[in-house]
């Protein structure tokens, strides 16, 4: 049986998540070992105005709240919970949903805790469970990325070559003031070069800004490619535990054969060569981008699953 009447919707009372936040987040998120990129704290403040991501304690668990870029409410899954109260926490999450007109209870869902809530819902006859395809991340094996062997990466390998053999480059690592202003420079031209300058896009740029201006604190590394000093690629990234890194931003001037190539290989291989899996995020439905990350044949597409009732 669902449990019926355990908790007050107004004792959920949720917070704009800020730059402050970082270690309650970890706290909560490091004792998981997620593949997915939805739960790291650094991709919640990149997202934080474009999804208007909100957070409360309820029964000791982290309750994140969002939207998505179709502008619809949800919560992604509890953090930190005890087995035993997450009967209560569905239910007054459903609670919620139903009094402030969410389309869903759940997004960003990962396999382990759909199956867990499954459970719990045995009885439940509305529940409906869907694999969100277009929100799968891409994850690679990074001694390939590096190495770009095989016929498979043959022609990634080309383009590396190419923009190597043609270019005067110089890399630096994102770590000083005057190198965060280029970066952000360069990303300024980049957005308003964009024939299609819609909100997500506006949000990404801000998000980038946020973030580079606070990559010390934020505990990233980043990469930026000059030629003729300018910068003509950038790369931000986190070693997120042990087995996993994930590059949170990775943008090219395409005018220069190889950029892309050049940029996912060397920072890769100067950052993150001891960590097993590289998590390259979603494609978002977008054609170009899902073929893009395709061309690099993932090890693996993490899945994510809405969950509603």
């Amino acid at each position: 049986m669902f449990l019926l009447n355990m908790g007050k919707v107004d004792e959920m009372n949720f917070k704009k998540l800020e730059l402050e936040d970082k270690s309650l987040f970890e706290n909560y998120i490091y004792p998981y070992n997620f593949l997915s990129c939805e739960y790291s704290f650094t991709t919640l403040y990149i997202w934080k105005d474009a999804c208007d991501v909100q957070y409360t304690i309820y029964m000791d668990a982290l309750i994140i709240k969002k939207k998505d870029f179709e502008g619809n409410y949800h919560f992604m899954q509890p953090l930190g919970y005890k087995d035993e109260d997450l009967e209560v926490i569905l239910e007054e999450l459903k609670n919620y949903k139903e009094n402030n007109n969410m389309k869903y209870i759940f997004k960003d869902l990962d396999e382990e805790f759909v199956e867990k809530t499954k459970v719990i819902l045995t009885n439940h006859e509305k529940v409906q469970i869907e694999e969100d395809r277009d929100n799968f991340d891409y994850l690679y094996e990074s001694e390939k990325l590096i190495s770009l062997s095989g016929k498979k990466l043959h022609k990634k390998k080309n383009h590396y070559n190419a923009f190597v053999k043609k270019y005067e480059y110089e890399v630096k690592e994102i770590n000083s003031k005057e190198i965060i202003e280029d970066v952000i420079e360069v990303a300024n031209e980049w957005f308003n070069k964009n024939e299609h300058k819609d909100e997500i896009l506006y949000y990404e740029n801000l998000g980038i800004k946020n973030i580079l201006r606070n990559i010390e604190f934020l505990n990233l590394k980043g990469i930026a490619t000059y030629v003729d000093n300018k910068v003509v690629g950038v790369t931000v990234g986190e070693k997120l535990n042990n087995n996993l890194a994930i590059i949170h931003i990775e943008k090219g001037d395409i005018d220069y054969r190889g950029i892309y190539s050049f940029i996912n290989r060397t920072f890769i291989m100067d950052y993150f060569s001891d960590v097993k899996i590289i998590n390259r995020e979603q494609d978002l439905g977008i054609e170009g981008m899902r073929k893009a990350k395709m061309a690099y044949y993932p090890v693996k597409l993490e899945k994510k699953f809405i969950l509603n009732w």
